[in-house]
């Protein structure tokens, strides 16, 4: 189906393609996260994340570079009779997650504004669950329609910052908006009624594990008016180790050899590290003023792991 798109636009290094799409609602089986139905309005993400774990969805493209995930960006085609439609299979108390799989504001959402369509289309959903993660500070040209589905939906947008520190997030996320412009859009959202967090997820261990830089973020976070907090360490899929390794080793090399030994076992890390870095961010969660650690949406993973330390 990807094949039968065709070229909606183009930059110096990225390409704009649509995407034939047959549903947009997607379900999830996943034991790992709380939703019943995920949205993806756009495949591939510009923002050129070290870490990001949402490469492999290209390869379901047949795309097997991992940097095609960043230069080759798919906008699904827009279909609101259709999208309506299968909307009748929702039921009260469902979850929707829009941007599990991808950022729904990314660069091309300004132009092609699949997200908006899609918020647009859910505009008499009733009773359902919405969940908005992004890193983007566009989110906040929707307040309108947030407040809208708010009446008669619980709707919850969260914000990603992993750093405070700029050079730092421009190194690991290369095309993202800055920190400063995400917590605006955090304070913008929050001052309009709609209820907004901040993640810090993921933390990179051994450059955003500190406690300086966590509870850096989670008092951003605060000052912002943010109503949760919460971070979860690093996982690294075959497809996101194939860039972060590499990465690693031109920028962090003195880390290299425990990223290799850690990551060795799996994806997940397990043990002592990931215990401690969430005995840390509860504390800094209490220590700051957040009340609950609600929307911590990745669980734990079984697999045997290696500790870091």
């Amino acid at each position: 189906m990807a094949a039968e798109g065709s070229t909606l636009a183009a930059k110096r290094t990225v390409q704009y393609r649509t995407l034939p799409t047959r549903k947009w609602l997607n379900r999830c089986h996943s034991e790992r996260v709380p939703f019943t139905w995920s949205i993806n309005p756009y495949r591939g993400c510009e923002y050129g994340c070290k870490y990001c774990y949402a490469r492999f969805t290209h390869e379901f493209l047949e795309r097997r570079d991992p940097d095609a995930f960043e230069t080759e960006i798919y906008a699904k085609d827009w279909d609101d009779h259709a999208f309506r439609d299968e909307l009748k299979g929702l039921k009260a108390g469902h979850v929707i997650g829009i941007g599990t799989g991808t950022d729904p504001y990314q660069p091309a959402e300004r132009k092609f504004k699949r997200t908006r369509l899609v918020l647009e289309g859910l505009a008499d959903v009733r009773q359902t669950s919405i969940f908005v993660t992004t890193k983007s500070n566009l989110v906040s040209r929707d307040i309108e329609l947030f407040r809208h589905l708010s009446r008669n939906n619980e709707v919850r947008i969260t914000l990603t910052v992993t750093t405070m520190d700029r050079d730092l997030a421009r190194l690991t996320e290369p095309m993202a908006p800055r920190p400063d412009l995400r917590i605006k859009a955090v304070r913008e959202l929050a001052e309009a009624g709609v209820p907004v967090g901040v993640i810090a997820s993921p933390v990179l261990p051994l450059i955003t594990d500190s406690p300086e830089n966590l509870e850096c973020v989670a008092k951003a976070a605060k000052a912002a008016g943010a109503e949760h907090f919460g971070a979860n360490v690093l996982f690294l899929k075959p497809c996101s180790e194939r860039v972060y390794m590499p990465f690693i080793a031109e920028h962090f090399p003195q880390h290299l050899g425990r990223y290799r030994r850690s990551y060795a076992s799996g994806a997940f890390l397990q043990g002592a590290y990931p215990e401690r870095i969430g005995a840390l961010v509860r504390t800094i969660r209490e220590r700051v003023g957040f009340k609950s650690r609600d929307l911590e949406l990745t669980g734990k993973d079984t697999d045997s792991q290696l500790r870091l330390f």
